[in-house]
């Protein structure tokens, strides 16, 4: 029984602190969303981990979320390989490589997703990177999400040791995230002040 109400604790605590999350960001100005999206794709592509990589996963960003569209044109100009999720019914995450503006398409839930052959939910396994969304991380790297789960379980399949990175505005990290079990957490946040690694 206390493990059934510290579970219904953490998820009451979420919904809360979701609700916070989205608020402010929805304060946030064209100006600043643009800002910080010009700021982060410039510390995302000066990491020196992006000269290592080959594959890696990203997304296309919607509303007030950290701007992506730079950095996936920048990251294919460099010659990567990147691949974007198209979320399946059942909120499991199938990956699509982006091809360009012209390949995407709009989805459910007012998202863009790559309209490409699909590559498979085991896809996101063979980035060297992921960059992935999400409302916030806490200072050792627990992430908060929409709360669908999809990046929950697609990061299970992801190898130990690969940088998974949330891209995030500054006052969203080092923020007290409440966890579930299932709940997987990043190594890293991109923000717009510069790279903060997680010691997890």
């Amino acid at each position: 029984m206390p493990d059934r109400q510290s579970a219904h604790s953490a998820s009451t605590a979420k919904l809360a602190l979701r609700d916070q999350l989205v608020t402010a960001r929805n304060r946030r100005s064209l100006l600043e969303v643009g800002e910080a999206a010009r700021a982060i794709a410039e510390h995302v592509l000066a990491t020196p981990e992006i000269g290592r990589t080959a594959t890696i996963t990203a997304y296309v960003s919607i509303g007030t979320e950290p701007g992506t569209t730079q950095l996936l044109e920048s990251l294919v100009a460099l010659g990567k390989r990147v691949i974007l999720p198209v979320v399946l019914p059942g909120l499991d995450l199938d990956w699509s490589v982006y091809d360009g503006p012209t390949s995407l398409a709009p989805a459910r839930m007012g998202l863009l997703e790559p309209v490409g052959p699909r590559l498979g939910v085991e896809a996101v396994a063979t980035a060297d990177l992921l960059l992935v969304p999400g409302l916030a991380a806490s200072a050792t790297g627990d992430r908060m999400g929409r709360g669908g789960g999809c990046y929950d379980r697609a990061l299970a399949r992801v190898p130990v040791g690969t940088p998974v990175w949330a891209l995030l505005y500054d006052d969203e990290v080092g923020v007290d995230v409440p966890t579930e079990p299932h709940d997987r957490s990043v190594t890293g946040a991109v923000t717009p002040s510069g790279l903060h690694l997680f010691a997890g």
